[in-house]
């Protein structure tokens, strides 16, 4: 069966998403964008970093958010800093999409949080008995998923509260937009835009990053992030919807606040 070029568009994009290193690339290794501070001091900031093993131990597992599956990140998604290039006030930015933990952690881990959600029911159906708009519709429903990157990085000193105040910069000050790069793939990033904040933690940054995708012929493909310093602690958060991003707006998503109030738990 003959389907319309948006849903090959579509298939398209799905694979070009998920192998750019800039939009979704990552590694195991109410505020608005500016840090929103809730008190805690450098004393907090300057606390000792957590290893590696003990990140393991508090960042989230399957059962700790209800309606999300939590897995490892998929080795599809592996990206490296040492790869990527931006203009330097913008590579906060740049590795927070793609899923590394911002500045210069001692340690870090990751995992995948997928909202587990039911299909609509054109979406359960053999694809070869739907009508072209019935497909379509299909397709992005299946697409039409929350994904959440969470790392959670630790650093020494002062390096916590540093790193947060190097994003939040990075927020106002590329918010036009910037060219970046990793592993031979090449990213236009248009626009970032702060967004309102969780305010858990001891400060939080919210951001949005739109880019261009060829796929999608210049279609506007945006996803949403969150970076939250927990003592010398940070967690990020990384979220795309590729049914959201295939439907040129209509559907709007975030960083899921069940996600980020389920890891903020276990970081108290």
């Amino acid at each position: 069966m003959k389907r319309s070029s948006g849903a090959r568009l579509g298939a398209t994009a799905v694979v070009s998403v998920l192998s750019l290193a800039l939009v979704t690339g990552c590694s195991d290794s109410g505020a608005t964008g500016d840090a929103k501070d809730s008190g805690s001091g450098s004393e907090t900031q300057a606390a000792k970093a957590l290893g590696a093993a003990e990140l393991k131990k508090l960042i989230l597992a399957q059962g700790d958010v209800e309606g999300y599956k939590i897995e490892p990140v998929d080795d599809t998604f592996a990206g490296s800093k040492d790869d990527m290039q931006a203009d330097a006030k913008c590579l906060p930015i740049a590795h927070v999409m793609s899923g590394l933990a911002p500045g210069e952690p001692t340690a870090e881990t990751n995992r995948m949080a997928t909202e587990d959600k039911e299909p609509a029911d054109a979406a359960s159906q053999s694809l070869e008995d739907l009508g072209e708009a019935a497909f379509e519709d299909a397709f992005t429903s299946v697409l039409n998923v929350d994904m959440t990157i969470v790392t959670l990085s630790s650093y020494d000193g002062e390096g916590a509260g540093e790193t947060m105040k190097s994003v939040s910069d990075a927020v106002e000050g590329c918010a036009d937009g910037f060219s970046a790069a990793s592993d031979g793939e090449d990213a236009k990033i248009t626009k970032v835009e702060s967004e309102d904040a969780s305010g858990s933690g001891d400060e939080s940054v919210a951001f949005a990053v739109t880019a261009e995708m060829d796929e999608t012929e210049g279609e506007p493909a945006t996803v949403h992030a969150q970076v939250v310093r927990h003592g010398s602690t940070i967690a990020t958060y990384y979220t795309l919807n590729l049914g959201a991003m295939m439907s040129g707006g209509e559907e709007v998503y975030e960083v899921p606040a069940a996600v980020i109030d389920a890891q903020a738990a276990k970081l108290k």
